[in-house]
């Protein structure tokens, strides 16, 4: 799966930009961003509007991550053809504020996720589980374990002013917010050869169980506000009800 890497494409601008050599002296740019007028014998200094070469620079660097992923750029699966088999991915908001994010795929017939979505406080993290099925291969093609599969994973992130629900709708209502965190390719793992990337998704596995037994625990709403069972579409329709009614209250009383 080719992945692009969009940090490279702003790194290389920022790269071509400084190894240019100014050609144009010191003495011309200063005149270039001040002018200088005579108002009745007192000189006036206004700005220009051209932009400098730092703000060009800052322009160009990408956009600060909020969130750290482990594993940073992959989804490891079990190969087990004609099974429904489990990746894991432990997510940190390592911002100072609070931070929704939420999957996409390329594949959601074969693929979903628990949670699809959650608000992280500042420092807060949980370990989030992506469920795919792996088709067998057809006719006399290569298993995937060798070669590139053509599904993508993407995480986006949100700032969000505080605690509050998940809904998906947050991130259609503020679209220039929303940043592109990682595109995870996936990795498929021979069951049958023990492996360091194996060991580990067992343990991230495991956390993510025990995370999602401890929040079916009744206990005081301290945790990531997040859509627990992934697909359980009246848990969604429930929180998407109550977050309508929360709209309209708040517009009734603006009123």
């Amino acid at each position: 799966m080719e992945i692009i890497d969009e940090r490279s494409e702003g790194g290389g601008k920022i790269w071509s930009l400084f190894k240019r050599p100014f050609r144009q002296p010191i003495s011309s740019i200063s005149s270039s961003t001040h002018s200088i007028t005579h108002n009745n014998g007192e000189p006036t200094v206004s700005n220009s509007t051209t932009p400098s070469v730092s703000s060009v620079a800052r322009s160009l660097l990408p956009t600060r991550r909020r969130l750290r992923l482990d594993p940073s750029n992959k989804l490891y699966f079990p190969y087990e053809p004609g099974k429904q088999v489990r990746s894991a991915i432990k997510i940190k908001n390592t911002s100072k504020s609070h931070v929704a994010f939420k999957f996409q795929t390329t594949a959601p017939k074969s693929c979903f996720m628990r949670p699809p979505g959650a608000v992280l406080a500042p420092g807060e993290s949980l370990i989030a589980t992506v469920f795919k099925f792996v088709e067998h291969p057809e006719n006399n093609e290569k298993p995937l374990l060798e070669q590139k599969s053509k599904v993508k994973f993407k995480i986006m992130s949100l700032k969000v002013k505080g605690p509050m629900d998940y809904v998906p709708e947050m991130f259609d209502e503020q679209k220039d917010q929303v940043g592109i965190e990682q595109i995870l390719r996936v990795v498929f793992l021979d069951v049958e050869r023990p492996s360091a990337a194996f060991e580990k998704l067992k343990h991230q596995l495991a956390e993510a169980e025990a995370e999602l037994e401890a929040r079916k625990k009744p206990s005081e709403d301290n945790g990531p506000n997040i859509i627990g069972e992934g697909l359980v579409i009246d848990e969604w329709k429930e929180r998407r009800e109550r977050y309508l009614a929360r709209q309209q209250v708040e517009g009734v009383d603006s009123a």
